[in-house]
């Protein structure tokens, strides 16, 4: 496979992300001994930067390794990487990860060195057919271990969730625990029923991204009730709209499941709302270089 040429950071280095390699060895690549972000650039302007960087921040403290640069360090690597993009928005890629160690071995290595790795690819906006028409999904047992919460490269779980809903025709699999909600594969999943916006709180059970934060700050911001609930699977199936949150699909109405249609099955007039609400947010607030409204 010929890798695009996209500009790209690796230790130090800004280089063709064709031209980087690193160390067989590198426990990112032996054990998936790592973490990472996305951030969103929308006109060069990274968005919500320091939420991304507390995010790491936390999630390389719950992994025991040190962050390998200061605040300062973190945000000229990522201006200098967006300058150097074609896209005007684009999407970052951060991921940082224990580094090489000799010999293979489970436990941490004495001496750590890790390997800091990041690129930038463009960030299309949602087909206007999605926006339009809705996507379907399907339901699929969570399997994944007891610490969702960590952005941890080992993805082995979600990836083959996806692979599934991509063999199904869908657009995304919805992960479900024990008779209740936990995410989609790589978004977060919101309902919609009398009215009211319900999606399952922050817990170890799921990843809670920058966008979920996002559409909640809007609900409330618009006067739509916001519930933060655990969500059940039959309330899932019942609701009268259903909604995936990332930061590259936005907001998306879910409008079938498991080959059932979500509510009329067309996408509903609360998701109406907020889809209006979120593009609105992104020309006033994100392209403009700010954090909030």
């Amino acid at each position: 496979m010929t890798l695009p040429a996209f500009n790209a950071y690796l230790n130090g280095r800004y280089a063709p992300l064709d031209t980087l390699t690193i160390s067989p060895m590198d426990r990112g690549f032996l054990f998936g001994d790592g973490v990472y972000e996305m951030i969103p650039v929308y006109n060069r302007r990274a968005f919500r930067l320091d939420e991304h960087l507390d995010r790491l921040d936390a999630n390389l403290a719950a992994i025991g390794l040190a962050n390998p640069h200061s605040r300062k360090e973190w945000h000229k690597i990522i201006a200098e990487l967006v300058d150097e993009e074609v896209f005007e928005d684009q999407q970052i890629y951060l991921q940082v990860t224990r580094g090489p160690a000799w010999p293979r071995n489970h436990a941490f290595p004495a001496q750590a060195t890790p390997s800091v790795f990041l690129f930038a690819d463009e960030l299309p906006a949602p087909a206007r057919e999605q926006v339009e028409n809705g996507v379907s999904a399907i339901t699929i047992p969570d399997l994944r271990w007891q610490r969702c919460n960590i952005k941890a490269i080992s993805l082995l779980a979600n990836v083959l969730a996806k692979q599934a809903a991509v063999e199904a025709g869908v657009a995304e699999a919805i992960l479900i625990r024990d008779g209740g909600l936990s995410e989609g594969a790589a978004s977060n999943i919101f309902i919609v029923k009398d009215g009211i916006l319900r999606a399952p709180p922050p817990s170890t059970q799921m990843l809670t991204g920058i966008t979920y934060d996002v559409v909640i700050e809007l609900a409330q911001a618009n006067g739509i009730a916001v519930q933060l609930e655990a969500v059940s699977e039959t309330e899932l199936r019942a609701a009268d709209e259903v909604w995936l949150t990332s930061s590259s699909k936005e907001v998306l109405a879910i409008v079938e499941l498991d080959g059932q249609a979500i509510g009329t099955g067309r996408p509903g007039p609360l998701f109406a709302r907020m889809f209006q609400y979120y593009q609105d947010f992104k020309t006033g607030v994100m392209r403009a270089g700010k954090d909030f409204a």
